[in-house]
Parts: C-alpha cells; sequence; structure tokens
C-alpha cells in the first residue's frame, strides 16, 4: 500500500500527531510520555509566542489507513536571514525507510516553495524545545526534557543524506555524601573577592522578581550555540509561566552581583520521567497526583538550565553554582543529577563535572542536508 501524508489541519489531527509517538514508544521503559498538554500548547500556533517570527507545518504520514510517522517543518524567521535552511522537529516513524523518506521529501518540498537550501533537526522553535536525534544512551531513562527515539532514526538520517551538524552530550552523576571541602572553599573566596551572593528565598513568588533576569543571562550566556536565537520579551513571559510556577525554590540557584542583578543561574527539578509515564500524558484526573509525589519526595534531580553572564564566566561564578545546587542536593537527600544536552566542544561547561562520579555516554545530533549537494 502507498504512504499517505497529510498535513495536520483539525483538533483531531493534532490530537493524533502528539499521540503516535506515545503509541510508537508504548513499553519502552525508557521513554518519558510527555504532557500532551504541554505539546499541544507547544504547537498551537495561536499560544506560543514563537510563532510570531516562525512558521510551521504538521504532517502525518498514514500506510494502510494507520498512522505510522509523524514530522513539523518550522522556518525560524532569525535564522534565515543568516542560514536559509528549514528545521524538522517532533519527527517520529515506524523501522520504515519508505515512510522515512516520505515525511522527510514533505519537509523539504516545503522548504524548496519556501525558497530556502536545506533542512537540520530535529529542532524545535527554541532551544527549550526537545531536540536532537539519540545516537548513543538508549539503556538510559530520559529525563522529561530531551528526546527518546530508537536506533534505527541515526540509520535512516544517514542513508537520506544528513551529515552531523552537531552533537550533544548528557552527564549523569551521583551526589557526594558530603559537600566537597574544596568547592566550599572556592565558592567563598570568589563570592568575597568579586561581591557576588547567591541568593535565598523563603517563599517561591520571590523568585519572580529574578526570572526576567535568568532569561537575559541565558540569551547571552546561550548567544553562540548551535541553534539558539535570543527570546524575545513574550517569549521570556511565557517560560516564566512555564517553569516557576512550579519550581521548589531551593533547586533554584540565583547569583548575583552586588547591585543585585542575575549573573549567574542554575534551575533544577526533581525527575518527573517515572511520574509522567504512570500519568500517561495527562495531569487529569489523577496524573498530576504522581507529578507532586515526584516534586515533593524524590531523590533523582534533573538540571535543566544552567547559565552564566559571559563577563564572569572566568571569574568562577559557576563554583557558587554548583556551591549552592550541592547544598540543596545534600539536605535533601538527592542521590542523583542529570544535566540536559550541552554541545560536545563546549568544554568550559564539561569540564566543571570532571572531579565528580559521573558518566556522558548519552550522546545526542543535530543533522543538517543542503539540497545544493544532491
Amino acid at each position: 500500500m502507498s504512504i499517505v501524508i497529510e498535513k495536520v489541519e483539525t483538533n483531531k489531527q493534532l490530537n493524533q500527531f502528539i499521540q503516535f509517538q506515545i503509541d510508537l514508544y508504548k513499553g519502552n521503559p525508557n521513554f518519558v510520555i510527555p504532557l500532551k498538554s504541554f505539546e499541544k500548547g507547544t504547537l498551537d500556533k495561536t499560544k506560543n509566542p514563537a510563532f510570531d517570527h516562525c512558521q510551521a507545518e504538521y504532517w502525518i504520514a498514514k500506510k494502510d489507513g494507520k498512522i505510522v510517522g509523524r514530522i513539523a517543518g518550522i522556518i525560524h524567521g532569525e535564522e534565515i536571514k543568516e542560514n536559509p535552511v528549514a528545521r524538522f522537529g517532533w519527527i517520529d516513524f515506524t523501522e520504515d525507510y519508505e515512510v522515512f523518506e516520505a515525511l522527510m521529501n514533505t519537509a523539504k518540498n516545503w522548504a524548496i516553495e519556501n525558497n530556502l537550501k536545506g533542512l537540520h533537526g530535529p529542532l524545535g522553535f527554541t532551544d527549550l524545545d526537545f531536540e536532537g536525534c539519540l545516537i548513543s544512551g538508549f539503556d538510559h531513562l530520559a529525563t522529561q526534557a530531551t528526546i527518546y527515539n530508537y536506533p534505527y532514526y541515526k540509520d535512516f538520517f544517514e542513508r537520506y543524506g544528513f551529515e552531523k551538524a552537531c552533537d550533544w552530550v548528557e552527564i549523569r552523576g551521583n551526589i557526594p555524601a558530603e559537600m566537597p571541602r574544596r568547592l566550599e572553599r572556592s565558592a567563598s573566596i570568589i563570592a568575597n573577592r568579586f561581591n557576588l551572593k547567591a541568593k535565598k528565598f523563603k517563599k517561591n513568588k520571590e523568585l519572580l522578581k529574578y526570572a526576567p533576569g535568568v532569561f537575559d543571562v541565558l540569551n547571552k550566556a546561550y548567544s553562540h550555540l548551535y541553534g539558539y536565537y535570543p527570546l524575545t520579551e513574550k517569549q521570556i513571559d511565557y517560560y516564566v509561566d512555564q517553569y516557576f510556577g512550579f519550581v521548589r525554590r531551593e533547586y533554584v540557584s540565583i547569583i548575583v552581583n552586588e547591585e543585585d542583578e542575575v549573573i549567574g543561574f542554575a534551575l533544577s527539578l526533581p525527575s518527573f520521567s517515572k511520574a509522567l509515564n504512570k500519568a500517561k500524558g495527562s495531569l487529569f484526573p489523577f496524573g498530576f497526583i504522581h507529578v507532586l509525589k515526584a516534586l515533593k519526595g524524590n531523590d533523582d534531580m534533573d538540571l535543566f538550565l544552567i547559565g552564566v553572564d559571559p563577563e564572569y564566566q572566568k571569574l568562577g561564578a559557576n563554583v557558587l553554582i554548583f556551591e549552592q545546587m550541592f547544598q540543596a542536593y545534600i539536605k535533601n537527600g538527592v542521590k542523583t543529577a542529570a544535566t540536559g544536552p550541552m554541545l560536545m566542544d563546549n568544554h568550559n561547561v564539561l569540564n566543571l563535572w570532571n572531579e565528580y562520579d559521573t558518566n556522558n555516554d548519552i550522546t545526542r545530533r543535530c543533522f543538517i542536508k543542503m539540497f545544493e549537494n544532491e
């Protein structure tokens, strides 16, 4: 039977687009079921402020009347000013190369119709969306913020002619039982020498004052990273609502200078991976119970975001972040921590973990294909 590609144009189709991934990985112990409402909000052109400067189309592939694949095509308005390529993301497919080829040809033709010269991905609208095809570490449980995919994905990308654009690595490690004296001593010296301070908060709402500063630092610190474009004020407001509404304040590290300006931060979240799988993609009617339990009592931590203003990176501000994080982790009995994806060549960040008990065998890749090379 031939493969039929349908453009997602109705609410029913969008629900099918989201549900396909969940069905594809049913029973896989390392896949984390995303919250359907979160996915829908990201893909909704009326809700996600990224659509102020992005275009997107979504497609599903059917074979014998059954959905066998999906893909999103994204045109980032800022990106194409300097790099005439479209993004693809939210790509999943059965182990059938013809399905993959049909999906990718659809995205390619759409890019060409929009006068673009290539495709790269998996990427989202921003660096805070799911990105990167998993190419090693398939036996690890994914975090709530990362993609899990089958090993055959990489083979299909390469067969189609995609090449490596960049690689990210994730670090998983054990938290020390006691605060490392060297870290504590270094943090004290740096804080006193450069008039830096790790903020302490009594209530979560006190964090909100510093939330815009956190994303300002994020824009500065990530500006040189592959595929990153500064978040707009509307996007910052959007992400503040998403992330600062349910964090535990002790797991947020905010470092300020003597003017009380944010110069460094880290945002940790208790791992929701197992809780989200129990919730099966929905907070209601009972899924929220599993998420609340994970938020309150959890010895696994996900280090979701970390950044330091470039002006302070060489002053050791990151040491204060690590010291504050480890204080909270040790006090609350956290045993393990997992980072988000970090660029393989970002040695300044990767080297921070060298003295701790870690492994980095989880790797994901962004692929690129320029049509002129065909």
